[in-house]
């Protein structure tokens, strides 16, 4: 654990140990709630001009404390059982085949950014699916969602995009109060909590903000560090293609290897906390880095930085956090990876990277965890002239 610097001079713990993260994300002595606990921004040190204000200042089940997070969470979890999740399978893989139907349809031999054309698209049609939300308002949340993550930003942009986003979602819940859905959105604007009340206005747009973002974001990133990591390790692939190892194996390896959100931001000291040598005072601001405990040696041995799909803590990791925050839909993630994943590469069993595994770039963000981009060829390559060979991949990436 360290003590770590902030855009904007910020300070925080960064806690990096599997076994403490585990320790704290149970730990009532830990909020999420800035406003009852965090000393610098309830003394106006930090305040709403801070490029990162957003992942504080939002008032939703993942920043409320105690009674309040039981109070917002409860109305939502319905949507997201195992049954309801079940129930999504044949049209997730519906849209799967629809979008590989593009896939395929490309010319051959140039680089495709599947990023772009399949890790992005494929999560986002089924948000937008399971919130109500129409075609014609997708690329301007595509483009919230892209600045909401970036933590490189200077401070007009990050305010104007949180503008932009309050701003849209406000619209959608307008739109859906005249036109109510059998849909999350309108869920969420007739629930009334245990005591007949209905959650605020900004409580109901904080959490479809906490709810599309977190929800679309985590799976771009999920199958495209999946793919990225499969086609740098054709060995680990290999095995997946004999039976050695399951589609949910490569899921969950992946989900450990690289956390979709390397880092979570933030939680608080409600009373003095010791994590190992380290003193955490009340007030003080923490931040868990689940991509460290992915890849902590202590828990997962000496190759922990290997990606190994039978690995035998391979779920042993918290990308989608643990205890009572755990992320509502972590199902619904692992179900839309493991089928886009297995047809995938049903699909194109030649694919390859378009690039050197180290030429990919990685997102401007210490929260989001992908890549700028993921070109690939979906087919064998044609060698140039003199170089002898007419199909061959552009890339043989090292097996592990």
């Amino acid at each position: 654990m360290a003590e770590v610097e902030l855009p904007g001079g910020v300070k925080a713990w960064s806690v990096t140990s599997y076994e403490e993260i585990r320790k704290l994300l149970i730990d009532p002595r830990v909020s999420k709630d800035a406003y009852q606990h965090w000393n610098a921004w309830r003394s106006g040190e930090v305040g709403p001009e801070w490029p990162l204000a957003i992942w504080v200042s939002v008032q939703n089940m993942v920043t409320a404390y105690g009674e309040e997070h039981t109070r917002l969470r409860k109305p939502v979890a319905t949507a997201f059982t195992a049954r309801e999740v079940t129930a999504l399978r044949p049209r997730v893989a519906e849209l799967t085949e629809g979008l590989l139907d593009g896939l395929a349809a490309l010319p051959d031999g140039a680089a495709v950014d599947l990023r772009e054309r399949f890790a992005h698209p494929l999560p986002m049609a089924v948000m937008s699916e399971l919130f109500g939300i129409p075609a014609h308002r997708h690329g301007t949340l595509h483009r919230i969602i892209k600045t909401f993550f970036s933590t490189a930003i200077e401070r007009e942009e990050a305010q104007a995009n949180v503008e932009l986003l309050y701003a849209t979602m406000a619209d959608l819940v307008a739109e859906k109060r005249l036109a109510p859905g059998e849909d999350l959105t309108s869920l969420l604007i007739a629930v009334r909590t245990d005591d007949g009340t209905a959650i605020s206005e900004k409580e109901l747009i904080d959490n479809l903000i906490l709810l599309y973002t977190a929800g679309y974001e985590t799976t771009v990133n999920l199958i495209d560090n999946a793919v990225a990591a499969l086609l740098s390790h054709p060995g680990e692939l290999d095995r997946l293609r004999k039976g050695e190892a399951r589609w949910t194996d490569a899921v969950e390896e992946a989900l450990r290897f690289d956390a979709p959100g390397a880092h979570s931001v933030l939680r608080y000291a409600v009373e003095d906390i010791v994590v190992g040598d380290t003193l955490i005072s009340k007030g003080d601001a923490i931040m868990v880095s689940y991509a460290a405990a992915g890849r902590d040696p202590q828990w997962h041995g000496p190759e922990a930085h290997l990606f190994d799909v039978t690995r035998p803590t391979r779920r042993d990791h918290c990308s989608f956090g643990h205890g009572t925050h755990y992320c509502l839909g972590a199902q619904l993630a692992r179900m839309e990876a493991e089928i886009g994943l297995s047809r995938l590469f049903e699909r194109f069993p030649d694919m390859t990277l378009a690039v050197a595994p180290d030429e990919l770039r990685p997102q401007s963000s210490f929260i989001s965890n992908g890549h700028q981009e993921l070109p690939v060829h979906l087919a064998p390559v044609a060698r140039a002239p003199g170089r002898g060979g007419t199909a061959s991949p552009a890339v043989r990436p090292r097996s592990r």
